[in-house]
C-alpha cells in the first residue's frame, strides 16, 4: 500500500530539492536530497546496509524543517483563552473560514436582520471591532480568507455582506471558490504571527467543540503555507462576485 506523504518543507529556492516529507500513517520522516554514491563514502558510514540508500542535504533544512518534538505540541483552551490572543498577538493574525455555515452565526440578531431585509447591521461597539481596530490601528495586520461554495449558501452570503463592517474597522477580507481551494487544507483555523495555530473543532451542526493550540514548527509552517496559498489565489471581497 503506498504511503501518504505530505511536503514538510524545502529550503530551496530553486527546484524543491532537498526536501522533507513526512509520512502520515508512520511518523517517519522522508529525505529527499542528493544521493551518496562514491564506495569511498559508503564505506564510512557505520551500520550500512545492502539494501539502504545515503543522501546529502544541507544541515539548515534539518533543523527549518525537521521536526522539533517527537509528537504535535498542541494544547486545549477555553474560549476565554482563545479570546485573548486577539489582544496579544504581535503582528498578524489570519483565518480560513472553510465551512458552508457557523452555528454562532445563525445564532447572531444580525444574522436575523439579513434574513429579513437582505443587509446586515453591524454595532461597532461590540468589544471584537473594539478590539480589531485598536489592533489595526497599531500596525498590526488581520485578515481571513472564506471559502465559498456554488451557489453560496445563506450563512456565506450573510458573511459576504458583513464583510463590509469588518474592512471598516482594518480587517482584510478575502474570497476564494470551493474548487480553487481544492489542494488546500479542509481545517478551520487561525494563526497568530506565523507561530501559533488555533485549529477550530465542529460538530455536525457547525458549532465548535474544541479549540487546539499549536505550536510544533513544522505544523506552524504547514498552515502558514496554506495561508501563503490562499492569499496568493483570493480575491478582495468587494471584488469576489457571487453566483446563484
Amino acid at each position: 500500500m503506498a504511503r501518504q506523504l505530505r511536503f514538510t518543507g524545502t529550503d530551496s529556492k530553486v527546484d524543491g530539492c532537498p526536501a522533507l516529507h513526512t509520512d502520515e500513517g508512520t511518523g517517519e520522516i522522508i529525505v529527499q536530497g542528493t544521493p551518496v554514491t562514491d564506495p569511498e563514502d559508503l564505506a564510512q558510514l557505520q551500520h550500512f546496509g545492502a539494501d539502504e540508500a545515503a543522501v546529502a542535504v544541507p544541515r539548515e533544512l534539518l533543523v527549518n524543517r525537521g521536526p522539533k518534538e517527537m509528537e504535535r505540541v498542541s494544547e486545549i483552551v477555553d474560549r476565554a483563552t482563545f479570546r485573548r490572543l486577539f489582544e496579544t498577538f504581535k503582528h498578524t493574525a489570519w483565518r480560513l473560514e472553510t465551512r458552508r455555515g457557523y452555528a454562532s452565526d445563525r445564532e447572531d440578531p444580525d444574522f436575523q436582520a439579513f434574513l429579513a431585509t437582505g443587509s446586515s447591521p453591524c454595532d461597532f461597539n461590540d468589544p471584537w471591532f473594539v478590539n480589531i481596530k485598536a489592533q489595526t490601528e497599531a500596525g498590526k495586520r488581520v485578515s481571513r480568507v472564506r471559502v465559498a461554495d456554488r451557489p453560496m449558501t445563506t450563512e456565506q452570503r450573510f458573511l459576504l455582506d458583513y464583510a463590509r463592517h469588518n474592512a471598516a474597522v482594518g480587517e482584510d477580507i478575502r474570497y476564494l471558490w470551493r474548487e480553487d481551494a481544492a489542494t488546500l487544507s479542509a481545517e478551520d483555523f487561525w494563526i497568530f504571527d506565523s507561530r501559533l495555530v488555533a485549529l477550530l473543532h465542529f460538530d455536525d451542526a457547525d458549532n465548535i467543540t474544541g479549540i487546539e493550540l499549536i505550536t510544533e514548527p513544522a505544523e506552524v509552517v504547514r498552515y502558514a503555507m496554506v495561508r501563503d496559498a490562499a492569499m496568493h489565489n483570493a480575491v478582495p471581497f468587494d471584488q469576489f462576485a457571487p453566483t446563484e
